[in-house]
């Protein structure tokens, strides 16, 4: 994660984080989390969230969940990879199979050209 980014904060001060995993045919959640979130009561990006059992947030619409406390944060200069233990999880869609970076037609921008 990207050092200076809203969420490493939330992150490291809460000492939590969820792993949301979508549908790949719903595009729209990709376009509105490729921007910053805005929090409307219990909505994310008008996306319906629910407080896991670490208090980070889980959306109700997401195929699968896992919900983590952070065991470790290894900093590698501008970004920090946070370990995270699973301390619950579910599954709302087995039929479906999470989406990659592939459906969204997205690209990783957390480093300029050129590397870490």
């Amino acid at each position: 994660m990207e050092n200076h980014a809203v969420t490493h904060r939330l992150i490291s001060e809460g000492g939590s984080f969820t792993l949301n995993l979508w549908d790949p045919d719903d595009k729209r959640v990709f376009v509105k989390f490729s921007k910053p979130a805005v929090r409307q009561g219990m909505t994310l990006n008008d996306r319906a969230v629910r407080l896991g059992k670490t208090g980070a947030p889980v959306f109700e619409d997401a195929i699968a969940f896992m919900d983590c406390e952070v065991r470790r944060a290894i900093d590698f200069g501008t970004h920090t990879l946070f370990v995270g233990e699973v301390v619950d999880a579910g599954i709302r869609d087995d039929t479906k199979r999470a989406a990659a970076m592939s459906d969204t037609r997205m690209k990783y921008g957390g480093v300029k050209r050129g590397g870490m």
